[in-house]
């Protein structure tokens, strides 16, 4: 398979905007300060870690398709432009085709609850308005169109894994010359709903939000290469001993690592829930960085920022390679590997 390059990275998260708010906020490897989420008939809101507002109002959101549009709309595309830079412009201009990918586990929760909400309430005054963004593809439709992009557009959806799923269909489009880039991105948005249900499985763990991109092309950059080295198999489990077994696939499946490498996992800093990955990474001989711990449990998105977070150390020459490992909510665990300036071939 032909090479693949990471030309952008972008990020919306708890700790900003922009992939400087993301790698400040990784080096002061403390916890991103909580806020409260009102849930509805408990006495006490939910604490989680929102995405603050931007320091100034983005540009985009003049344009005619983002005027209703919703918070799950808005994160992807700030993070993809940020990713694609002058390319953007490029691609609104025809001159490039860039293909996108959005990535999501929960969706497009809060106009859902929003509409269902007023449909209970009274039928009869229930915004129609609010229903379109209720779609899953509602993100990349939005994205496609402000791009003005004919190149493939799809919504993937699945656990925290589905990020790297999302590089590998990327990875084959752009082998088969479906577009000139491609972005891969993941988001999720916050509402209380997915908050209580995440409350359900996991107590203690704080809900986050926001978004992650990756732009990827096949001929390397100038300057600053990153490739992408290495997909692993998706690995499904159902029961803990699986969940065990499923991260240790994912960890001989990709280079042992050495002291000038970075692994970056999707561990929460809560014992019962990393145990799986703790275990199959305890010989990790480099450095180790785990964005959750300090951003949230963000599914899809977090997946993402740890693509760009591991992308983003590579860039800074702060290591060589990295590796990624990703232990899913409730379906599959899965890996990637990113090198500077390497010329393996995609496995």
């Amino acid at each position: 398979m032909s090479h693949v390059f990471v030309h952008g990275l972008g990020a919306v998260s708890p700790a900003g905007w922009g992939v400087p708010a993301l790698r400040a906020a990784l080096e002061r490897a403390e916890p991103v300060p909580q806020t409260d989420l009102l849930r509805p008939g408990w006495p006490r809101p939910l604490r989680v870690r929102a995405v603050p507002p931007p320091l100034t109002r983005p540009a985009f959101l003049s344009h005619p398709r983002y005027r209703r549009a919703s918070v799950i709309s808005h994160h992807p595309v700030a993070a993809a432009l940020e990713a694609l830079g002058p390319d953007a412009a490029r691609a609104q201009a025809g001159e490039l085709r860039i293909a996108s990918i959005l990535c999501m586990m929960a969706g497009c929760v809060t106009y859902s609850r929003r509409f269902y909400e007023e449909v209970l309430q009274d039928p009869s005054t229930a915004s129609p308005l609010l229903f379109p963004e209720t779609v899953f593809n509602a993100p990349a439709s939005h994205l496609a169109a402000y791009l003005g992009s004919r190149a493939p557009s799809y919504t993937m959806v699945g656990d925290d894994t589905v990020f790297l799923q999302g590089l590998a269909v990327a990875a084959d489009w752009l082998a088969a010359g479906k577009a000139d880039g491609c972005l891969v991105i993941g988001v999720e948005e916050m509402d209380w709903l997915v908050g209580d249900a995440l409350h359900l499985f996991a107590r203690d763990a704080i809900l986050g939000a926001g978004a992650g991109a990756l732009y990827l092309r096949r001929e390397a950059p100038a300057v600053n290469a990153i490739e992408l080295a290495a997909i692993t198999d998706v690995v499904p489990f159902s029961s803990e001993a699986d969940r065990v077994k499923a991260a240790q696939v994912v960890r001989q499946q990709l280079p042992p690592g050495s002291p000038q490498e970075l692994w970056c996992g999707s561990s929460q800093g809560r014992v019962r829930t990393d145990r799986a990955e703790s275990a199959a990474w305890q010989d990790w001989p480099g450095a180790r960085l785990a964005p959750k711990q300090w951003l949230g449990e963000a599914f899809t998105a977090a997946a993402a920022w740890q693509c760009v977070a591991a992308c983003d150390a590579i860039r800074r020459g702060a290591v060589t390679a990295a590796n990624i490992s990703t232990l899913g909510a409730n379906q599959y665990a899965a890996g990637a590997r990113f090198t500077a300036g390497s010329t393996s071939p995609i496995a």
